[in-house]
């Protein structure tokens, strides 16, 4: 039970909260569903199944299992490189939620009013559709009053990121976020410190009260005057949708993100388990957590968005957003429209600390078990683990010293783009399918299982490691190469070529 745990902890994370809503009403509603599906079946369920029996099979870290093949040992190395790019920076929602999560704790929260030393002369606190029907300030329309001058924009620009004019122009660190950081670190490190035993026990929390917070913003989401509206845009299929390649790149990435394929965790948590343990059941039931919960997210999500949608008198379209945007600026200008605002925005905040939480310590589990079973036996040492633990705290805390900067957005983009990204995961993905099924073989590896679990799992998981995945991974790895667009932060600053 400590592994599904630990694995609904890490592999159900942010993505499913702010980024599979978004994309299902981007990309045609309930159509983005089938493509969805159809990638899990042939390429999601099948690698995370692969992992985790790999790592079972094996008994070791992201680097080792792959002495099944020492010829592509590289694919550990590459996986631990992965991951620690993303232990970097993903502690950084971490830090800007911990931070609004604080002022949350007032009457009146800070990005619902102007008048601070962050805001512009141009800052407007109308927000209703209704007041802003019988204001004028410049001729400026009632959906830019709301959109480009809010004071939860200015908030989250002004006060919290600081942003600067770009990659070049790093600037000062901002030390209020600054201080929240090593918070978050040292929440990461206790919780890893001594190993998967005090990890299984803490993400029994970390993993469920988040759900229990879904439902209830759900519950209060579904109450509120235009949740309805939202809730079938989200769910409105557009059925032309499904010829855009960009719906099946999104598809995917999605897929492969959400599920944390590539990153050597799911291969880490598995080294852990029992040899007997049915890792085959566990990793569908897992498989079915994970999206199950992006699905529900999504009510959660639109049934806020068509509120705030309709409280401004805009078109959903225009409020709703993904990632950041979603987390930092949508919602909490929605909850500034809710009646006893402070409390919905600090149980929000409290939940996306905790779906980031446990995520990141199994992120750096995952790192940490590749990185001790690297070290002979002979080189065993009284404190070991903790020490190394807080050694890759810490050097993840001196670069995310970057990410606290006036331009410290910049890097965290840069990062989040190129890292993680779904190019990254389906390259990873596609070269384990072929090491698995074509050089160790995948009959060989369906007995290994079979002598873990007792039986051989189902023909279509041997089909896709040595046809379908590799296909479906190659494919969308040329639509993204294809498709290739250079990095653009909030649609107007474009990366440097460099």
């Amino acid at each position: 039970m400590d592994f599904i745990m630990s694995c609904v902890g890490f592999a159900v994370g942010l993505g499913n909260v702010w980024r599979f809503p978004y994309l299902c009403y981007k990309n045609g509603g309930g159509v983005f569903l089938i493509p969805y599906v159809l990638i899990a079946l042939v390429g999601g369920i099948p690698i995370f199944f692969l992992e985790i029996s790999l790592g079972q099979f094996m008994k070791a870290g992201s680097i080792n299992v792959w002495n099944i093949c020492p010829l592509f040992k590289g694919l550990g190395y590459a996986s631990m490189v992965i991951v620690f790019y993303c232990n970097t920076y993903y502690i950084m929602v971490l830090a800007w939620g911990f931070y609004y999560l604080v002022k949350s704790f007032t009457t009146t929260l800070p990005w619902a009013t102007c008048g601070h030393t962050w805001n512009t002369p141009d800052c407007v606190e109308i927000f209703r559709h209704e007041d802003c029907a019988n204001a004028s300030l410049a001729n400026l329309t009632c959906d830019q009053l709301a959109d480009r001058r809010s004071p939860v924009i200015e908030f989250w620009e002004n006060k919290v990121l600081r942003l600067s004019g770009g990659l070049d122009v790093p600037g000062a660190l901002n030390w209020e976020v600054t201080l929240c950081l090593p918070a978050c670190w040292v929440l990461a490190y206790f919780c890893v410190c001594k190993g998967v035993k005090s990890t299984g026990k803490i993400v029994y929390f970390t993993a469920t009260f988040p759900y229990v917070v879904l439902v209830v913003l759900l519950v209060r989401g579904v109450l509120l005057p235009g949740a309805l509206d939202g809730i079938i845009y989200y769910l409105k299929p557009d059925w032309s949708k499904l010829g855009s390649p960009q719906v099946w790149i999104d598809a995917g990435t999605q897929i492969f993100f959400s599920y944390a394929i590539g990153l050597g965790a799911l291969t880490a948590l598995g080294s852990y388990n029992r040899f007997n343990n049915n890792c085959y059941k566990d990793a569908i039931i897992l498989a079915l957590i994970n999206s199950g919960t992006s699905f529900f997210a999504g009510f959660v999500v639109f049934s806020i968005l068509g509120f705030m949608a309709t409280e401004q008198g805009v078109h959903i379209s225009k409020v709703a957003e993904s990632g950041p945007g979603l987390a930092f600026i949508a919602y909490p200008r929605a909850v500034t429209l809710m009646p006893v605002a402070p409390l919905w925005a600090a149980l929000f905040f409290f939940m996306l600390l905790l779906l980031g939480l446990d995520s990141q310590f199994v992120g750096v589990e995952g790192f940490i078990t590749g990185l001790l079973d690297l070290l002979p036996a002979s080189y065993y040492f009284r404190f070991q683990r903790e020490i190394s633990v807080a050694l890759c705290c810490a050097l993840c805390f001196v670069i995310d010293l970057s990410m606290v900067t006036d331009g410290g957005m910049y890097v965290f983009q840069l990062f989040d783009y190129y890292s993680a990204s779904g190019t990254t995961l389906l390259w990873q993905a596609f070269w384990e399918c072929v090491v698995v099924a074509w050089v160790y073989g995948a009959d060989r590896f369906m007995d290994d299982v079979a002598c873990m679990i007792g039986y051989r799992p189902c023909p279509w998981m041997k089909w896709c490691w040595s046809f379908f995945t590799p296909l479906v991974c190659m494919g969308i790895f040329i639509f993204n190469v294809v498709y290739y667009k250079p990095l653009v932060y909030n649609n107007t600053y474009v990366y440097p070529w460099w």
